[in-house]
């Protein structure tokens, strides 16, 4: 069985392409370019919660990089640098090669040095931490939101809630849309390029992660504003062609994460030019709603155009989605 040590200078010692320090030393040194902050972000993923232990380990690797990339698109960061805080069951040779295999392809799709990091012998356990760079006072928050801006989603949330229902045998998937859900689920795709875009045009802005309603009440929070939500201009129609159940779809697009799109607003006389983003960024962007001067409430408007307030929210560590 191969060491700690061995299995790090086996599968995780790559070259470094702006980094004046990476792996083999007890810190990485690194430089952000002038006129620039640092943007950091870590999020873990944990082994029966936020994935199954069978996983394929190329995807997971993808994954587990992906899902933190994502957090520095949010915020119209660069990224960087990545160290990586393993807790492994076993010194699986075979498993780390496919897990490394698939980190490291995430790793070059972005631009990404992996630095350093640690492993330890427990229940299986991931814990990147991502550095960005944004230039200074331009990075997009959460607290910018305006009443009158518009809300807007990129891409189909929703999928990888259907394609994590499918793997559960909750429901089965029609075979035209089964690859696209569970590609959300197994390989999402941080959506760095209409982040960089944002920068200067969005006045709020995060990932989703645990529902779109529940992860839109952070913005609401952080920007003392409330929200309409328009259920005609939510992108359903592939997620009810995909499960053929009007319900089912509602619930994965508003409350069921896991797909990592943005969610942002920006102020309504730039339509156009928000508009203009999806086709270079390669991802579809969709006005879904309205953000309004009533703080801290988020409703939805029916075909009927009577406005009622929204039940689902997002996951909870915690608690339950509700």
């Amino acid at each position: 069985m191969a060491s700690e040590f061995a299995l790090i200078r086996r599968h995780f010692t790559r070259p470094a392409r702006h980094t004046d320090l990476s792996v083999g030393d007890d810190a990485a040194l690194i430089r952000p370019a002038a006129g620039m902050q640092l943007a950091i972000s870590t999020d873990m993923l944990v082994a029966g919660t936020h994935f199954f232990a069978d996983t394929d380990p190329r995807d997971l690797g993808w994954k587990t990089l992906a899902v933190n990339v994502s957090d520095l698109a949010a915020m119209g960061a660069t990224p960087r640098w990545v160290v990586l805080a393993a807790s492994l069951p076993a010194a699986d040779e075979a498993w780390v090669a496919a897990f490394a295999e698939g980190f490291f392809a995430c790793c070059e799709a972005f631009g990404v040095d992996a630095i350093g990091g640690d492993t330890t012998r427990g229940p299986l356990n991931l814990c990147p931490t991502v550095f960005g760079e944004v230039p200074v006072g331009q990075a997009v928050l959460r607290s910018g939101a305006r009443p009158g801006d518009d809300l807007w989603i990129s891409g189909t949330p929703g999928r990888a809630a259907l394609g994590l229902a499918h793997l559960r045998g909750d429901v089965v998937l029609a075979d035209a849309h089964l690859g696209a859900c569970l590609a959300a689920l197994q390989r999402p795709q941080p959506r760095v390029a209409l982040g960089l875009a944002l920068r200067g045009q969005a006045t709020a802005m995060l990932d989703v992660s645990d529902g779109l309603f529940g992860d839109l009440g952070h913005i609401l929070e952080a920007s003392g504003v409330g929200a309409v939500v328009r259920r005609d201009a939510l992108p359903l129609t592939d997620l009810i062609a995909a499960c053929d159940d009007g319900e089912r779809a509602w619930r994965a697009c508003t409350a069921g994460g896991d797909d990592y799109e943005l969610l942002f607003t920006a102020p309504a006389p730039r339509r156009e030019a928000i508009a203009a983003l999806a086709a270079p960024a390669g991802v579809s962007l969709h006005r879904i709603g309205t953000i309004t001067a009533d703080a801290g409430t988020l409703y939805v408007e029916g075909a009927d155009r009577v406005r009622r307030p929204a039940l689902l929210r997002g996951y909870d560590h915690f608690g339950e989605v509700s």
